[in-house]
């Protein structure tokens, strides 16, 4: 006989990133190896869901077999352990696609930051999903068979691996439609071999499934149990989200959560409503403890599936929450939707925008009851998505204000880099006299706590916020005002305290500006092109100058940023403003011989200041020295 499956088979390499996240399972999960089941019964319902909407459109995918289930099995003399599905199942390419590589952006910059004793920390899973890959925590070989729903039966695909860097691959036959995985299981894995040890995993961790979970039947006979040819549903098998919530335990809206979001660890919070109206529909939504691996990438898939009368339609569907919210996870089941809703109609319709502007609604109510009831659980919050939130005050105008209300801020109230300030906060300790949010931007903390634009702020111990998040310059340019307050940057425009000066204050800066003038022009133009115009500041008490961008300039941070970023940033010159009091414009007054040098120096040191780039820094050091040469003599 010839040995056909040696002519197809074929052994390929696993990606980078599957090793590292075996690697993971291996040796990081093992305390927690019943999630293994969990993950794999999870896949076999999505696999089941999949197949339902397929079928929508092409009945004759379902076979003549409509009724999707899922099976356990097990084989205590093989020692193995079978999870089976009757959902869509999978073709060659895809088998190599799901079980050999992550497709998915960001994959390797995730590994890549892990640090050794990261590695030992299980909760980071949490970031990225456990998935199939979790089988290999209690199986030393994995044996899936798999034939995609409308194939036909000689395109069946069976994968094999032990875990290692390969995993074998070949065609076969296979007569009905679906997935099967064969765990071999390791020699200490005995008590998985028994049918009270999986139900009772399977209802801890997978009750709210929608499919039947399906097992033989045990009795008991002669002292031990005995398999029966009877089937039994193992699992409630009902939508969980469409039981009242008196009806659901915390510890199932958190493991329904795992299924949902692929997540290790427990949600941070959940909201389960019924909305009912012109629209009619059931929102479960998720707020994660921790954020994706890919949570930067606004092109990745959102995490909420779309029912319609509990038939699942389509997953991550991004209609359904907006851009700055891509960190929730949950359902929505809408009864008012037609069961062949695609993506293209979801774009233009009314009721979706509808469920959209619901959600939204529903998300930032939780957030603001956590911020007001649990501050330290939205601290956690904030630490993980805040930056995301923030997008939202550009993107969601319809919100902006209740989208404020959640931010939080360095300031300089503080000593660290923590932000917990918010905009109500801020103006609850203004001083009398006050009538703006002052905030200052720079690339990282420490050069905004240390920006010279701060002095005059903390002689008169008015407080600053100190924003360094590169999407914060981006967000604040939507963002003008809160609550009849207006936020202005302090390296931007004319520093005008108002009340919080007083008159004689004004009258010294005015003074000295119209004594200086001789000397502002004369270093205007020394510096020629450089700067748009040279002023006396009233901001500096420590330091000689500062740059500043005019009003309707663009700040000088942004333009940093968008260069680094490849993107053209609008020509603009500072304004670079001169501390009249200090010793080194003093010096300047005097100075004839190397008076291009010092105007050219004290330009530079305020670019640095303010975090730039010297265009020239060998000439800078050369002039530098030159001087201190020159001082010398």
């Amino acid at each position: 006989m010839t040995d056909s499956t040696t002519v197809n088979r074929e052994t390929m390499g696993f990606q980078t990133e599957v090793k590292q996240l075996l690697q993971l399972m291996i040796h990081s999960l093992y305390s927690n190896r019943e999630i293994f089941l969990r993950e794999l019964v999870s896949n076999a319902s999505d696999a089941c869901d999949k197949l339902r909407f397929e079928g929508l459109h092409n009945d004759a995918l379902f076979e003549d077999d409509s009724d999707l289930a899922i099976r356990v099995s097990f084989d205590k003399e093989a020692r193995t352990l079978t999870i089976s599905d009757n959902g869509i199942g999978m073709n060659r390419d895809d088998v190599i696609n799901n079980l050999g590589t992550i497709a998915k952006s960001g994959t390797r910059e995730f590994f890549g930051k892990l640090s050794g004793d990261q590695q030992k920390d299980a909760n980071l899973i949490g970031q990225f999903g456990v998935g199939f890959y979790s089988a290999f925590i209690v199986a030393d070989k994995v044996t899936v068979l798999t034939r995609r729903a409308g194939e036909k039966a000689d395109q069946g695909v069976r994968w094999e691996s032990d875990g290692g860097g390969e995993f074998d691959i070949e065609m076969v036959d296979k007569a009905t439609r679906g997935t099967e995985i064969i765990l071999h299981l390791r020699e200490d894995q005995d008590d998985l071999l028994a049918g009270y040890k999986l139900r009772e995993i399977i209802r801890k961790y997978s009750n709210h499934i929608v499919q039947p979970i399906v097992m033989k039947k045990e009795e008991w006979k002669d002292g031990g149990y005995v398999t029966t040819d009877e089937d039994e549903t193992i699992n409630q098998a009902t939508a969980l989200w469409t039981k009242s919530k008196s009806e659901i335990s915390e510890e199932q809206y958190k493991e329904f959560y795992k299924h949902v979001g692929h997540d290790y660890d427990d949600p941070l919070a959940w909201s389960h409503a019924r909305v009912e109206g012109r629209q009619e529909y059931t929102q479960l939504l998720y707020v994660p403890k921790h954020a994706p691996f890919d949570l930067w990438d606004r092109n990745a898939r959102h995490g909420i599936k779309l029912y319609v009368r509990r038939v699942f339609i389509m997953d991550d569907a991004e209609q359904l929450m907006p851009l700055y919210m891509r960190f929730v996870r949950g359902i929505v089941d809408s009864a008012d939707l037609p069961l062949n809703v695609s993506r293209e109609i979801l774009q233009e319709s009314k009721d979706i925008e509808a469920i959209r502007k619901g959600c939204t609604s529903k998300v930032l109510a939780l957030l603001a009851d956590m911020a007001e009831k649990e501050p330290e659980k939205y601290a956690t919050f904030w630490g993980e998505f805040g930056k995301v939130l923030k997008e939202g005050v550009g993107e969601d105008h319809a919100n902006k204000d209740k989208i404020a209300a959640l931010l939080r801020f360095a300031s300089t109230k503080a000593d660290t880099n923590e932000e917990t300030v918010s905009l109500k906060d801020y103006i609850a300790r203004m001083k009398d006299g006050q009538d703006k949010i002052y905030y200052v931007t720079a690339e990282t903390f420490n050069a905004a706590k240390n920006s010279p634009h701060l002095e005059v702020f903390r002689k008169k111990g008015i407080e600053v916020l100190l924003l360094s998040d590169r999407v914060d310059e981006w967000a604040l340019s939507y963002l003008t005002e809160f609550e009849g307050k207006q936020l202005a940057s302090v390296a931007k425009g004319g520093l005008d305290l108002g009340a919080l000066e007083d008159a004689a204050e004004k009258q010294e800066q005015e003074k000295q500006a119209d004594e200086l003038k001789p000397l502002l022009d004369k270093i205007k133009t020394s510096l020629a092109d450089k700067v748009k115009e040279v002023r006396v500041t009233h901001r500096l008490t420590d330091s000689p100058a500062c740059l500043v961008a005019d009003e309707n300039d663009m700040s000088a941070n942004l333009a940093r940023m968008l260069k680094a970023a490849g993107q053209n940033a609008p020509m603009s010159q500072p304004i670079l403003e001169i501390n009249p009091g200090h010793p080194v414009v003093t010096r300047l007054q005097a100075e004839e011989k190397h008076f291009d040098d010092w105007a050219a120096v004290l330009f530079e040191q305020a670019l640095l200041a303010e975090g730039g780039q010297l265009d020239d820094p060998a000439t800078f050091v050369k002039r530098i020295n030159q001087l201190m040469l020159e001082m010398g003599k």
